[in-house]
Formats: C-alpha cells, structure tokens, sequence
C-alpha cells in the first residue's frame, strides 16, 4: 500500500478494498472472522458477514452484521460488548483488521436487511435456533416446512430473536503481502474525532 494511500480515511479505504475483493473472490467477499470474548475473557471465533458500512457523518461509525439475538455470540456481546473482526482475502493477499466496541443495530436496519434476503433464508431464521443444540437434522428441516406452511402466501417477518450488531472500530490495521515478508501494515488508531495513521514493522 503507497504511503499516500495511509492518509486515506479507514473507512474508505475497508470499502476501496472490499469493492476490489467482490470483483476478486469467487464465494462470500465480505465474510469476515467476529471475535468475541465471555465477560471471563474466554475468546470465541466464527464467520459471519458484513452487511452495512456506514456513511461518513454517521453518529456511530462501524460496520454491521446481522445474527440470531439468542446465539452465543450475541450473548458474548451483549456481555462484553467489544470484538475483532478480520477479513482475509487469499487472492489479493490482503487483510484488514479492525477493533472496537459493539452496539445494537436499530429495529429499522434489522427489518430492512432482513426483508432483502431470500425467503428460504427468512423462513430458516424461524425454523432454526441458533447455536443451541439439534438432536438430528430432521428436526431443523421439520420445523423449515412448519415455518413454510405457516406463512404459506404471506411476507416471512423478521423473527424477534433476530437482529444486528454495529462494530464502531476504535483500531484498523491493512495488511498487504510483500515479496519476502516484508509486508506492508498501516494502521489507524482513532485519536478524539479523527484518526492518527502509522506502520508496523513485518
């Protein structure tokens, strides 16, 4: 990454990236590893996807994901309200590494998003209770027709128990890989309302 590029907002420069991953990575461009801790400090990892940059001017500035309320995960950040996020993208040897601290998305970001994916999708987030356990999966596809049939004709709403998080990063680091492992790592630390931007060594 040129220096020039360092200067840039993180923001822009996690969506300049993640523009160039979409057009790069063959399956789930925006997956991304959510690392969250119990209030013990027990760590836990897991993919999930980013779903929501927010706009400049944004009153609390992050990026979003959606789950079920009731998983682990969420239960983690309800607890300990702060995580890392990691995108990795093999093909263009790049990474982004961002940390902060975890607020609920609102009612409304929850609703729109989920009204945007595929109805087998929206039929699923009923049928399933995620993260708890499942005697055997013909139990989980039991309760997908149930939820078929119960909505039969009908918009598939969005459950109670399913909703997003809003990462606000406190921390960024981009990483590109270099010839001989010399890679290139910029990080921003956010420092009152803008960012102050330096390197690490390799």
């Amino acid at each position: 990454m040129q220096d020039d590029a360092a200067q840039a907002d993180p923001f822009e420069l996690l969506t300049t990236w993640l523009d160039a991953a979409t057009k790069a990575e063959i399956n789930d461009p925006n997956a991304m590893t959510l690392c969250t801790c119990t209030a013990q400090g027990r760590p836990s990892a897991r993919m999930v996807l980013l779903k929501g940059i927010d706009p400049a001017g944004a009153a609390a500035r992050g990026v979003v994901f959606y789950t079920n309320l009731a998983s682990r995960k969420a239960a983690q950040l309800r607890d300990n309200p702060v995580a890392a996020l990691l995108l990795h993208w093999k093909s263009l040897r790049r990474q982004i590494r961002l940390e902060g601290t975890v607020t609920a998305a609102s009612s409304a970001e929850a609703d729109a998003y989920f009204a945007s994916r595929h109805r087998q999708s929206r039929l699923g987030a009923w049928a399933s209770d995620q993260s708890r356990p499942l005697d055997r999966r013909e139990t989980l596809e039991r309760r997908l027709a149930e939820a078929e049939q119960r909505f039969a004709g009908d918009d598939v709403p969005r459950p109670p128990e399913w909703g997003g998080f809003r990462v606000v990063p406190d921390h960024f680091e981009f990483w590109q890989d270099m010839p001989y492992r010399l890679h290139d790592r910029t990080v921003f630390t956010r420092r009152g309302a803008g960012w102050e931007t330096g390197k690490l060594y390799p």
